[in-house]
């Protein structure tokens, strides 16, 4: 299926969106809850897989679904289409601080290796397929799975990294010891592997976990500073009600305080107009 041919524009710097401009008879697809707006004529669409198989009837349709659910994702994705007369925008936010990456696919052989979180949308064409690594060790201890995503076609694909993005070309043989959540993309050509840390009392008590990721060139990788599962877990860590401490509990007036707005004495004095 050919690829539609897409024009786009990004907006802000931490928290950005992407927009898209459809020519008549254009579409992208986008990844489940990211659009942001869409203007009059474009027309969403939920279809099975991410329709670069339509062409290949049901079956295809089912294959392309089948998929995205060994992924993590949902069996259908969310196509916009400008049926209207003249160019349409249709715009796609990033889920969380970070950057959003273009990324077109025939200056990367073609195919990209993506974790599952990282999509965000694509020209219409672009197939969204599955991608597994080969070591049993990449599987149990990679942080991300045994699956990741993998973006095939020759259109732009729009992928997204957490906090700020890194992007770096290895050479043959170079190697780079990365933290398992902080990769984003890598070609197909890269090698990753998993390999422990080495030493019990670095694994115990460094806070970087068991084992890091071992990335070895040739190929382009994208790595991310911030990723969501990182993020999740200090949010966590310090919500008040998961044992976390807020941000005055460190002061006499602090605790003092919060008892106080905790048992209502101080919003109770704050309200009376006496």
């Amino acid at each position: 299926m050919a690829m539609d041919v897409i024009d786009y524009k990004l907006y802000g710097e931490d928290m950005q969106f992407v927009e898209i401009e459809l020519d008549p008879n254009e579409a992208a697809i986008g990844e489940a809850g990211a659009m942001m707006f869409m203007e009059d004529g474009i027309v969403m669409d939920t279809i099975f897989g991410d329709g670069s198989q339509a062409n290949k009837g049901f079956w295809g349709s089912l294959a392309g679904a089948g998929k995205r659910l060994v992924t993590g994702e949902s069996l259908f994705t969310t196509v916009f289409a400008n049926q209207g007369m003249g160019k349409k925008k249709v715009a796609f936010a990033a889920p969380y601080p970070g950057t959003i990456v273009p990324v077109h696919l025939p200056d990367v052989g073609g195919t990209l290796i993506c974790q599952k979180d990282s999509f965000l949308c694509a020209a219409k064409g672009v197939a969204i397929g599955i991608a597994f690594q080969k070591r049993l060790g990449v599987g149990l201890f990679g942080g991300e799975g045994f699956i990741m995503q993998r973006l095939d076609g020759d259109g732009l694909a729009f992928i997204h990294a957490g906090g700020t993005l890194y992007e770096r070309t290895l050479a043959p043989g170079e190697t780079l010891r990365v933290d398992t959540g902080c990769i984003v993309a890598m070609q197909p050509s890269v090698n990753f592997d998993i390999q422990y840390v080495g030493k019990l009392k670095s694994a115990l008590f460094s806070g970087e976990g068991l084992f890091y990721a071992v990335l070895q060139g040739p190929g382009r990788i994208w790595l991310q500073s911030l990723p969501l599962s990182r993020m999740a877990n200090r949010i966590v860590m310090a919500a008040p009600a998961m044992g976390g401490r807020s941000r005055d509990e460190g002061s006499l007036l602090g605790g003092v305080g919060g008892g106080l707005v905790g048992g209502g004495l101080l919003g109770g004095l704050l309200g009376s107009d006496e």
